[in-house]
């Protein structure tokens, strides 16, 4: 048997940091990965998506070349190639993260799976590869997968998630999407762009559902602009196999062919192989770890981060939930988010093109606050007013900001448009300090961009209804 510190299960977007950060206070430290260093966002998650829909972004702006004065020929996408391209970037990317990890003095890496084996005394027993551990601390981060929900004729028919999808050599000819949230609705995008005809099936009547409705309704309509089919308040009821690939039955009693079908409907907890019973870890009913706000779970000695722990689905949460673990330990007294997981800002964002960006509650929720009481300003304006926007043609979206009436702090934002997704960072770090609305409108922005429309948005501040 081996004694160390601590043990690191799982190689997201937590431990990695955590361990070096570990291992360069004294710990011996062992990181145990049984899959691919780096997690979902490194190896089927943000690199590759975002470096392929970088491809497809050119292709789509190559295809609008006229509107700005450019004469292109015929755009045809060298389908093999910007995949190759993509797993390049991911190959370098997960290298670099193992390098880094190797050079580490006081850090082993163990790939293969870890598994929880029981106690001795204080500490905690964990089997890998036939090697026994003793830890004194251990830390969980291992994330989530895709969830494809049970159907009739699922076993007859090739299927794909987000993984297998990019594991294709070859764009589909018409690939069916099941599911019309974050994942789903970049993808099916991405893979129109790249040359597919992309169908989307969703159980709700309208998508984004996380959304306030005219957000939902303008990205519906982009995306529609685009050719991406949407069939709402349907779902899949029965695949069957068919010569053009696969047969979907719908709840109508319509029935739709593709050749490829995708299932985006969720993500579930990867828990099974840590046999968490042996030392007494909780989940909740999907699985998913029970921490409080500092990440601990109910045993004393064991932390869970990142996905996991259901306290966030996104890369940036899970490297932050390292930063909220290593501050406590390192002893700091931070100010702001840092204090722990309950008192974050958490924003996030939607990458299609236009991307969405979003931080806090939303209008729809706001509206709820009212209700209760609360008093609440909201100012809006159209990307198409925008300068910047015009100004590149880019002009589908809206910007919303929602702030508290007697605290005059930001409550929420959602940038729904160019560059959306970097400008959330503006509102979310802004809500991080506490500080009123009204000094953000008397800053001076640069002009010509969307976040210079700020100061003058907050001028436009009116009472929820």
């Amino acid at each position: 048997m081996k004694a160390v510190d601590s043990v690191l299960i799982g190689a997201g977007q937590a431990a990695p940091s955590l361990a070096v950060s570990l291992a360069a206070s004294g710990q011996q430290v062992v990181l145990i990965e049984g899959n691919l260093y780096g997690g979902t966002c490194v190896n089927v998650g943000c690199t590759p998506t975002k470096t392929l829909r970088k491809s497809a972004r050119v292709a789509h702006l190559a295809r609008r070349a006229a509107e700005f004065g450019v004469m292109t020929g015929p755009i045809s996408v060298d389908f093999p190639a910007a995949i190759q391209r993509m797993r390049d970037k991911v190959e370098a990317s997960r290298h670099g993260l193992v390098q880094w990890l190797e050079g580490t003095e006081n850090l082993e890496l163990i790939h293969g799976w870890g598994r929880f084996e029981g106690r001795d005394g204080e500490r905690f027993l964990i089997s890998v590869n036939g090697e026994m551990l003793s830890a004194a601390h251990v830390y969980l981060n291992t994330g989530t997968r895709a969830l494809t929900p049970d159907l009739p004729g699922l076993d007859s028919v090739p299927h794909l998630d987000n993984a297998s999808l990019l594991a294709l050599n070859e764009c589909p000819e018409h690939l069916l999407i099941v599911g019309a949230s974050y994942i789903g609705l970049e993808l099916g995008q991405i893979y129109r762009r790249l040359g597919a005809r992309v169908s989307i099936i969703h159980r709700a009547g309208r998508i984004a559902e996380r959304e306030d409705d005219d957000i939902s309704a303008q990205i519906a309509e982009f995306l529609r602009a685009e050719g991406v089919e949407f069939i709402l308040n349907s779902s899949v009821t029965r695949l069957t196999p068919h010569a053009d690939g696969v047969s979907a039955e719908l709840s109508d009693g319509s029935t739709l062919i593709g050749s490829h079908i995708l299932f985006a409907t969720g993500r579930i907890p990867n828990v099974e192989r840590l046999n968490l019973a042996a030392v007494g870890v909780d989940t909740d009913k999907r699985g998913f770890i029970r921490t409080d706000a500092h990440f601990n779970t109910n045993v004393s000695g064991i932390k869970a981060l990142g996905d996991i722990n259901g306290r966030g689905a996104f890369t940036h949460t899970s490297y932050h939930d390292y930063q909220i673990a290593w501050a406590e330990l390192d002893g700091q007294q931070p100010d702001g988010q840092w204090h722990d997981a309950d008192r974050r800002v958490l924003s996030y964002a939607m990458f299609t093109d236009p991307p969405l960006g979003r931080v806090g509650i939303t209008l729809a929720q706001a509206r709820e606050r009212v209700q209760q009481g609360q008093s609440i300003l909201v100012a809006e304006i159209r990307m198409a007013d925008v300068s910047r926007a015009k100004e590149e043609s880019e002009t589908d979206g809206m910007l919303r900001l929602i702030v508290d009436a007697q605290s005059e702090r930001f409550l929420g934002a959602t940038i729904l448009g160019i560059g959306g997704d970097e400008i959330i960072a503006v509102i979310s770090n802004y809500m991080a300090t506490g500080a009123s609305y009204r000094l953000m409108m008397q800053a001076l922005p640069v002009h010509p961009t969307v976040a210079e429309f700020f100061p003058t948005v907050l001028a436009r501040l009116r009472a929820v209804g």
